[in-house]
This record gives structure tokens, sequence and C-alpha cells, in this order.
């Protein structure tokens, strides 16, 4: 069935049509580009967070001559689907785009292109123009878009990834082999349009799908007949266990169990993860995730690497994949064997590095940007899931999203071919690409970035400005209103551990059990400090704040004087001087250094003395 002739379909475009239009004023290109991204960007089916792109093309009057001009809206870069707005939008002059094949001169050079697409910018300065910009402009039909669906991703990533295409949608959808995004993908995009006017679109091998058409509806329709059109082949005709069969020794734990070796090994996978920079853990052990490592075949497929070009810049060229020994016995108590896990964990740590490292001699060239680290992103154990990180705990979910719609796409691919993924030099290509290093570059690293701090205060004015401040400062922070335990617990299931704590006096004055839990489930292995804002100021009465932590394996514990009123009114202050010790930033001088900020000097960072009354 042709896509724009599919009942359900098209009478779900036209009822989401018909209600944008009834609540636009003046409904056009620009609204109805919005309107379809964001029911496109909604269903995880069609395209990953952030992934994908879209465009409408429409005449406007140029305010400075007055004369009509074609513009190309187009998501720009960074932005997502979802929750697109008319601000992520770049607006260009088409026609200066198309302009630019004049200059082009070919493919060892289409990356000269890219920051002339600022130079096509139409009006007030806008977001970033994406890399599928020519794509968009060059393709000379009014609505396009770009997306990176799992069931459609699976026939793109198979050895007979042609043939299947020709099989499903029968020419009315074409094939591409594997090229980088840029001008040349645009300029072949546009040819096949060009000389197949019967195609609503393309599978791009290696990368997803590009579909257009005359109206923002029916390129929604085409767009959405591509992917159903591919997960129904799949469900058709896959086979039933492509991943092979389920391994005793890998079956998922129960639930309990496996949050109570998540809270004892997130910590210790997360310390290997930031061995080169700090990170933020995320832990999935949602049923799609725990099938896959649970299977026979999990490991050899997951060698093989990630199936899209969003993949290869957020999780590496492959996931580490560590197979141990956790007990699977219920009826056991769930205390687990540290010593040999820590010992397996590092091990394959250490092969992890070497093998990315040797990945990237074969691959660099003398042009190649320095080798980013070489700690895993992805970390798959059988019978308690896959944890991901990141520089923060938003990136480090969508980093475990993205492997999940891999993990879909593997499936896929095995149930009706041979998962193949592009080689490793197009993926070194893609990972170390001259222009997301430019990007890098350009991004300033937050102080806190990768580091986890609880906060515990009584006073909620002090708390929150601290959270927001730390926050500013790139931390991932959690509170503790009531169960200081609790939130470490969880913080070390779900993050990774905790770098840093923050306690009023008055919460340490109950310390000892949550000191216990802190050396326990997440300091360990990850390091860390407990930082003691003294709100009391009652001197040497309190006795040392460090008492509660002793014998329990903490980097170290600092004492900040400063009364509750003083805290809040010198709040900047105060928040600098924990962030700098949560960083790292000042080096602690003995077990229990105090840092005091006096009402009359606020404005500085105190320095550490090891007695009280010293400045």
């Amino acid at each position: 069935m042709a896509p724009v002739d599919d009942p359900v379909i098209a009478a779900t475009i036209g009822e989401a049509v018909n209600a944008t239009e009834e609540r636009q004023a003046t409904p056009g290109p620009l609204s109805a580009l919005i309107e379809r991204s964001n029911r496109l960007g909604a269903d995880t089916r069609n395209t990953n967070e952030g992934g994908g792109n879209t465009s409408a093309k429409g005449v406007a009057v140029d305010p400075v001559s007055g004369d009509d001009v074609e513009l190309l809206w187009v998501k720009g870069s960074g932005s997502d689907l979802a929750t697109l707005t008319a601000g992520d939008i770049a607006v260009l002059e088409r026609q200066r785009i198309v302009a630019m094949q004049r200059v082009y001169r070919g493919p060892d050079h289409e990356d000269e292109m890219v920051p002339l697409f600022t130079r096509c910018c139409f009006g007030e300065p806008g977001p970033a123009p994406s890399i599928d910009t020519a794509m968009h402009a060059l393709v000379d039909a009014p609505h396009v878009d770009h997306l990176h669906p799992d069931g459609v991703i699976a026939i793109a990533a198979s050895v007979d990834g042609p043939e299947l295409t020709e099989r499903i949608y029968g020419g009315r959808v074409l094939w591409v082999d594997w090229r980088r995004p840029g001008f040349e993908l645009g300029l072949q995009i546009a040819r096949l349009h060009r000389e197949h006017p019967e195609a609503v679109g393309v599978v791009l091998g290696g990368h997803g799908t590009t579909a257009w058409g005359a109206t923002s509806a029916e390129c929604e329709a085409n767009s959405l007949w591509m992917i159903r059109t591919a997960e129904e082949f799949l469900e058709r005709e896959g086979c039933a266990d492509p991943l092979g069969a389920v391994v005793d020794s890998r079956r998922p734990l129960d639930p309990d169990r496996r949050a109570a070796v998540a809270r004892v090994i997130h910590p210790m996978i997360r310390a290997c993860a930031s061995h080169d920079e700090p990170m933020v853990g995320h832990w999935d052990d949602s049923d799609v995730v725990l099938d896959f490592v649970s299977r026979e075949r999990a490991e050899e497929l997951a060698a093989l690497g990630t199936s899209c070009p969003d993949h290869y810049l957020r999780l590496k060229v492959a996931p580490m994949f560590l197979d141990v020994d956790l007990d699977v016995d219920p009826a056991v108590d769930p205390t687990v064997d540290r010593s040999a896990i820590a010992a397996t964990l590092d091990e394959a740590h250490r092969r992890y590095r070497d093998e990315y490292a040797a990945y990237y001699r074969r691959h660099a060239t003398d042009d190649s940007p320095p080798m980013r680290g070489a700690d895993p992103r992805i970390v798959l154990v059988p019978g308690v899931g896959m944890f991901s990180f990141a520089a923060d705990a938003r990136t480090a979910r969508v980093c475990g999203a993205y492997y999940v719609n891999a993990i879909n796409s593997m499936r896929g691919a095995e149930s009706v071919s041979t998962y193949r993924p592009i080689p490793d030099s197009e993926k070194f290509r893609i990972e170390y690409w001259s222009l997301e290093e430019a990007k890098l570059r350009r991004k300033t690293v937050p102080m806190l970035s990768g580091r986890v701090v609880v906060v515990a205060a009584t006073e909620p004015a002090f708390a929150d400005g601290l959270v927001a401040r730390l926050a500013a400062a790139g931390a991932h922070v959690e509170t503790a209103e009531h169960d200081i335990v609790a939130t470490i617990e969880r913080c070390a299931e779900r993050f990774g551990g905790v770098d840093t704590v923050v306690a009023t006096s008055a919460a340490v004055a109950e310390a000892a059990p949550f000191a216990a839990a802190l050396a326990d489930v997440a300091l360990t292995d990850a390091g860390g400090r407990i930082v003691v804002i003294d709100d009391e100021q009652q001197g040497d009465a309190t006795g040392s704040p460090s008492a509660p932590f002793a014998g329990h394996a903490v980097a170290s514990v600092e004492l900040v004087e400063v009364g509750v009123s003083d805290a809040i009114r010198h709040l900047d202050v105060v928040s600098r001087t924990v962030a700098s010790i949560a960083a790292g930033a000042l080096d602690p001088a003995s077990d229990l250094n105090i840092r005091r900020i006096d009402r009359a000097v606020p404005g500085t960072v105190p320095t550490p003395s090891t007695h009280r009354g010293e400045q």
C-alpha cells in the first residue's frame, strides 16, 4: 500500500494537522514543520533522542530589498525533534546553498563546505545549521525528513540491505550505500530524487532514512510508512531467536537482588569509566537490555559495535562486556564478593583500554585529533543490565537509550540477515571527525562536570541556593531531605556513587550511620570527600566532625566554619569553597581541613588551615 493511501497513517496525520491549523492563527511552513517534528520525535520508534532532522521550504519577503526569497527552515544542530521550537530552527536562503555547488571541490574537501552554511543564513542569528543541511536544501521537495528508526536501521545495517530494501518497498524506496553525512551525500540523494520521481525516500546504508513530500502531511506519511513497513516486515519474516539461546548463568537476577548488586558494582564500574575524566553513570535494567545480555551471541554482537553515526560520537566504537559470576541464586544473601568482581573488572578494563588504543593507532592519520580517552561509555553486565556513562546524568541516560537503539537494530538485522555495521575505519572517521573536534574545543567544561554531590542541609534557603550553584558548576546534585543513607544508596545504584557529601553539622551529629554507608556503597571505589558546614559555630565543643568517619574509606573530611545567617548571606563564597573542595582544587593539608569563612572577609576562597582560628 502506498504511504499516502494508508488509512491509519492518513487519519492520524489528518487529525493532527487539523488540530494544528485550529491552534495556529497563521499556519505555514514553519508551524507545520514544528508540529510534524514534535509528532515524529515523540515516538522513539521513529528516531533516537536528539537524532534526525526535518525541514521545510517556502517563500518569504526579504525585509531589506522587498523581494521574495526562497527559504529553508531546518532543525538546528543540538536540538531534539520531540521538543523542537522555532528557536531551535536554522533559517537559510536555499538558493545560496544550491549555488555552493559551484565552489564544491569534491568529496575530499566537503568539510570545508560546512562553515559556508552560516553565510547562507537569513534574518536574525539562530542555531548552527545541521551537518545534514545540504541534504535538505538540495533535494527539490518542499518537505524532507531524515530519521534514525531502529526498524529501518536493522535493514540499513544488514549484509543484504540493498536486496531487503527492494523486497520490502518494491522500488518506492531506494538504497544508498554508506557515506558520511555531508555535501556529497546531499548531492547523491538529490540526484536520486530527480531520477526516480516515483520514490518517496531512501534507506541510507549504516545510517537511517530520508523521506520527502509535496506537503508536510505527505512527508510525514511517507516517513511513517517507511518505518512501519520495515517493522511489519521484521515482525512477519524475522526468525524467533536471532541472538541465540539464553545462557543459564546470564539469566536476569530477581529485581531486589539486581538492585543490591547494582549498588555495589556501579561505583566500581564508574571508577573504571572515570579513569581519564570524571563521569556520571546511568543504570538500565529494562527487559530489552536484560534479554540481550543473557543471550549466547550477546558478546559477539556487542564487539561489532553500534549501528548509527550518532552512536559513534557518544558511545565509542564498542561497549565493554563484563561477564562476572554474581552468584545468581536468589536465595543467597545479596552480598557480593567485591574482590573477585574487582579482579574481573580490572582485567576487562585493561583489555578494553588496550584494544581501544590499538583501534586508534590503526586508523589515526597525521591530522587526526589526539585520542580522547580509552574508557568505555557502555558496560554490559549479564544478570544486572547496562551501565552508561557521560559528563552529566541526562547525557548518560541518552547514551544508554542509544545503545538500546543499537540492540533493537542488531536483533532486527540478525532476524532476517546478518548484522554488519559500517567498517571500523568509517566509525573512526565519525568519532574523530575534525568538525566534531572543533565543537569539543569550543566547549567549556564546568568545574564539577562528571561529579555527583549530595547536599544535606536543614535550612531550606541555604540548601536550595547551594544546590543551584553546584548544579551551575556542572555537578549532578541530589538532596537528602530526610534519609541521607537512602539518598546515598540511591545514588550508588542510579549514578554510580557519590563524589562529595555536603552536610551541615546538624546532620553530622547523626553522621555515624551515613558515614558507614558512604564507605560501603559510594566512595570506596570512586574516591570522594565529605564537606561539613559547621553552621552552629560551636568551636571545639563540637568535637572533631571527622570522628564519625574514622575507619571509613573517604578521601578527606573538610570543615567549613560559617554561621547559618552568614552562610546564606555569603552563599556565593561558601558555594565556591565547596565547589573547589569537590573538584579537588584545594589540596587536603590534613585529615581534617578547617576553612573559616569570616563575616568580615567574605570575598575569597579561604586557605586551608589545620587549627581552629587560623586564617
